[in-house]
């Protein structure tokens, strides 16, 4: 028999929006994150804010906990169900609200996906600042959940950057809503950047308005090699002096990841692969030759080895295609057991240095590449090791976060802490951060219900 809760939300919501057992489809058993697969007790799929809000206000009346769930592409178990949990789906939320042509927004359901809302800005005539390798599966209640990073940060910021108002529905039902339509609105605390990055653990974010920028014309784009991570960072300095209107895109490959796209996926290599540190950099095109003058000038002074230039659509999606073969790593590798950090950049080569010898120390054999995002401080490590059991995981994290601490950085850059990176929070985050992240968790969510046990390791909030 089904218990009171079940048919409380059946009475409430209608059977349509509740599924129980095997009308659960595999997709909400889990994230992305690799851990087993765990049916919800139960499924919910409203369709508005209000019926969320009843769903939560029957949870919270029940004492029973919720883990709401978007696209299930994150990657630190924040949306993966636990025994006895309640799994609010937003996957109906779907759609374009607005998109407010003078002020420059656009606002959409939080289920909807960050293509989706890409592109309407562009069809407008707009740019939305926020993109990642996921942008047609993840949605933009996650990304906003998470603060997702992603390939634009160095010049957009991360998502928070990229908020203008929020609606959101807390843990007693109440739903709480700021519209941001305009671009100063000073008055009092910003409830909005609190539940940024936050992981559903203060309120279910139902709703979502970007400030939107202006749509470049044309952006040129290169393929680039360096000596090592010294000299990467000196030509990231180098660009930033020469390029008044600045960076788009400054990702980086080292040896061993474009090794593994060139040599095993046998993707084109513009550039020989042998030693060294491979850049993907891109700038809006300003109508001069900013970019190529630029890279012109450091290949003469020998900070540059060698460089591509994309001369048409084609050769610029080539250098996106070695940069984004990471997602198909599945398909050559044992299982990956990824991480998702940043050190700052003036540790940024020494922390290299180190994960390439306590990698190759500790898991000798086993593939792993380094890539990510440089010029905002953050690399993803990957690890491809034979046994990916929890004692294997967790030897791998503590060589990969041991370097973390180490030089000073963080454990999640972009992802967020979920279920698998909250034991390590404390290497970046100091006691009274978390108490303070306890006390603001306990006043929003004083009976612990909103995705308990992600982000603090303990059961209780």
């Amino acid at each position: 028999m089904e218990d009171s809760l079940i048919m409380a939300l059946r009475t409430t919501l209608g059977d349509d929006l509740v599924r129980t057992g095997d009308l659960i489809p595999a997709r909400n058993w889990a994230d992305a994150s690799g851990l087993e697969p765990t049916a919800p007790t139960a499924l919910v799929l409203p369709r508005s804010s209000v019926e969320v809000a009843a769903a939560l206000t029957l949870c919270k009346a029940h004492g029973r906990p919720v883990v709401p769930q978007g696209g299930m592409t994150g990657l630190a178990g924040g949306a993966h169900p636990l025994d006895g949990e309640i799994a609010i789906s937003l996957e109906r939320m779907v759609g374009i609200k607005e998109v407010n042509l003078l002020g420059g927004t656009i606002t959409a359901l939080a289920g909807t996906s960050l293509q989706m809302v890409q592109e309407a800005a562009e069809d407008a005539g707009f740019l939305l600042g926020i993109d990642f390798g996921s942008r047609g599966s993840c949605t933009v209640g996650g990304a906003v959940a998470t603060n997702a990073g992603g390939n634009q940060v160095l010049r957009y910021g991360m998502t928070r950057a990229n908020v203008r108002g929020l609606e959101a529905v807390l843990a007693d039902g109440r739903i709480v809503s700021t519209p941001g339509k305009m671009l100063k609105n000073n008055t009092g605390y910003d409830w909005t950047q609190l539940f940024i990055g936050s992981e559903g653990t203060l309120g279910i974010i139902t709703e979502v308005t970007f400030a939107l920028h202006p749509l470049p014309q044309s952006i040129d784009s290169a393929l680039v090699k360096v000596g090592d991570t010294a000299a990467a960072l000196a030509l990231l300095g180098a660009l930033g002096k020469r390029l008044p209107a600045g960076l788009l895109v400054f990702e980086a490959m080292w040896k061993e990841f474009y090794d593994i796209a060139t040599d095993t996926m046998g993707l084109i290599a513009p550039i020989a692969a042998d030693d060294g540190v491979f850049l993907l950099i891109e700038a809006p095109n300003t109508g001069d030759d900013g970019l190529l003058e630029a890279l012109s000038a450091c290949l003469e002074t020998g900070l540059i080895l060698d460089a591509v230039i994309a001369r048409s659509n084609a050769d610029r999606a080539s250098f996106w295609k070695l940069r984004e073969s990471v997602y198909e790593h599945g398909r050559h590798f044992p299982p990956i057991i990824g991480f998702d950090i940043s050190i700052p950049l003036e540790r940024m080569e020494a922390a290299v240095d180190t994960l390439r010898r306590n990698i190759g120390k500790n898991f000798p054999g086993a593939p792993w590449v380094v890539f990510g995002h440089l010029a905002d401080c953050n690399l993803h490590v990957n690890v491809m090791a034979e046994q990916t059991g929890p004692q294997t995981r967790k030897a791998v994290a503590d060589t990969i976060y041991g370097v973390v601490a180490e030089f000073g950085g963080s454990v999640s850059a972009e992802h967020g802490i979920g279920r698998l990176k909250a034991p390590y929070l404390g290497l970046t985050r100091s006691p009274p951060e978390l108490a303070l992240m306890r006390d603001i968790k306990r006043t929003l969510d004083p009976y612990n219900i909103l995705n308990p046990g992600r982000i603090f390791a303990a059961d209780g909030p």
